[in-house]
Formats: C-alpha cells, sequence, structure tokens
C-alpha cells in the first residue's frame, strides 16, 4: 500500500473525496466529447445549425479541469522538477515540501475565496451568457470555488499526511534517491 492510501480516517476521506472529483471530471470529458461528435453529426451531416453544443463543450471542458485538480494532485500528476527535492537530504527536503505546499495551499485558498466570490455574484445577479442559448452562469462557474476548494483540502490532506508519517515528502525516499537510482542502474536495473 502506497502513501496515498494509508493514513488516518480523514486522510483516506479526503482521498475518496478526490476520487470522486476525477471520476466526475473524467465523465465530463466524456460527455464533451460525445457533444462534440453530435455537434460534428449536426452541423456536416444533417447540414442543421447548432445551437449550445459549442458552448456547452467549453463549460465541461473548463469545468472538468478545476474539478480534476485534486485528484491530480492526490496522484501527483501536477507538471513539477524534482530536480531540487531529489538533491537534498531528508531535512532541507521536508523543510522545502512544508513551504511549497504551505505557499501553494494558501495561494489556491485565496483562489477558492475569490471564486466563491465571483460565482455567489454571478447566481446573486442572474447573470446569463450572451448567447442564444442563455445558460445561467452560476452553473459553470461553480466549478472555479469547488476546484479549488478541493484541491486546498487535498493540499492540506498531503501536508497532514507527512506530518504524521504516512507519507514521505515529494513521495521520496529518506534515502539519497540519486545514489539509489545510480546503483539500480549499475546493477542492471532500470
Amino acid at each position: 500500500m502506497d502513501g496515498l492510501e494509508r493514513g488516518d480516517g480523514v486522510t483516506r476521506t479526503i482521498g475518496w473525496i478526490s476520487t470522486i472529483a476525477g471520476w466526475i471530471a473524467a465523465t465530463m470529458i466524456v460527455v464533451a466529447v460525445a457533444i462534440t461528435c453530435q455537434m460534428i453529426f449536426v452541423r456536416f451531416v444533417l447540414n442543421s445549425s447548432t445551437v449550445w453544443q459549442t458552448e456547452m463543450v467549453i463549460y465541461l471542458v473548463i469545468s472538468a479541469t478545476l474539478v480534476g485538480l485534486p485528484y491530480v494532485q492526490k496522484l501527483r500528476g501536477h507538471v513539477n522538477v524534482d530536480l531540487i527535492p531529489i538533491a537534498l537530504p531528508p531535512g532541507p527536503r521536508r523543510a522545502m515540501f512544508y513551504c511549497t505546499l504551505s505557499a501553494s495551499t494558501l495561494i489556491i485558498a485565496i483562489m477558492t475565496f475569490y471564486g466563491a466570490e465571483f460565482w455567489y455574484t454571478a447566481w446573486s445577479r442572474g447573470w446569463r451568457s450572451d448567447t442564444v442559448w442563455g445558460v445561467r452562469l452560476w452553473i459553470p462557474y461553480l466549478s472555479i470555488p469547488v476546484g479549488f476548494g478541493l484541491l486546498a483540502l487535498q493540499m492540506i490532506s498531503d501536508v497532514w499526511a507527512v506530518a504524521k508519517g504516512y507519507d514521505k515528502p515529494f513521495g521520496l525516499p529518506d534515502k539519497d534517491p540519486l545514489a539509489a537510482r545510480a546503483a539500480s542502474a549499475a546493477e542492471g536495473g532500470h
């Protein structure tokens, strides 16, 4: 069992929430692809116009990106450069982990706050898109505070998991990862 599955009830629950968010995001992508196929059929086979499809696909893809953030964080799938953490000994690596995750969580919390404020403004003022479809904008805008809020929650869970010893900073072992890779390569491993 890896560090992403260990932990107390809180870290496991947050992990499940992130996984569910990932499944919801994946479903949004599949639905966006299906709508795109339907739109192509309607426009080029039936030679009809489309009203809502393009806008819906745009909202679904953007929402899937935002709602999928916590799942990608859980899997450590975000693009990163791990050269510095790999080169650091365990103590400074742990300090770097806490600094980077704390700063990132603060920025994401600010994004959540302003995203919620933006969503509330759209909801309370009844904003609609300026298209024929005229979608109520609070619906797609809800993905902003939800996605960033769940990402912040997952990041807090990651910090908690390292603090409690359920996981290692950046998922790296305490021994020198560069030396371990060099030894593995010398022995003919990958």
